[in-house]
């Protein structure tokens, strides 16, 4: 074999170095996520302020739109692939995984006044009223499942694509 060991592969350059690199590698994930969800309602926040120079396309749709679709596709991918697994390897966390199921489903009813909002042309007031609930129930959400899947996700074996667990942000 390549490396020299009789039966062993060389490592490739993508390679996690070790078990435990990867699945900490999860963790690490989830909290990178959840800082470019907050970045992104930044942005959102920043664009009603029309801190941005439309001359480059940019408005109000895009970053907003982008906002509500980032949060979306995050807590839509842990509610299909990341709280299975986590119930599947610790069925009494099955309280926790609920309790942030019900974030989502909270956070999704946000997320649609606020679009509701976008489409009826509210004003800028309106449009951070919305943006400081959602920011709120995200921060608030956040921290729990920080504070009660973090270990888990250390010591989890996961084999999916963290795309698939954590959405197009990991």
């Amino acid at each position: 074999m390549p490396d020299g060991a009789p039966g062993r592969r060389a490592p490739k350059e993508h390679d996690i170095s070790s078990e435990t690199d990867r699945l900490v590698a999860f963790s690490t994930q989830l909290r990178a996520v959840h800082q470019r969800l907050r970045q992104a309602l930044d942005l959102a926040r920043r664009q009603i302020d029309d801190e941005f120079d439309d001359r480059n396309g940019e408005d109000l749709l895009v970053y907003c739109r982008g906002f509500c679709a980032a949060l979306s596709g995050h807590h839509q991918s842990e509610d299909r692939g990341l709280f299975p697994e986590i119930t599947a390897a610790h069925p009494e966390l099955e309280p926790v995984i609920a309790n942030l199921m019900r974030d989502h489903n909270m956070l999704e009813h946000l997320l649609g006044g606020f679009a509701a909002a976008i489409d009826s042309g509210a004003d800028d007031d309106t449009l951070h009223r919305h943006l400081d609930g959602i920011g709120a129930v995200m921060e608030t959400h956040f921290g729990y499942e920080e504070r009660q899947l973090l270990s888990v996700l250390d010591a989890l074996a996961l084999e999916s694509d963290p795309k698939e667990l954590l959405g197009d942000l990991a």
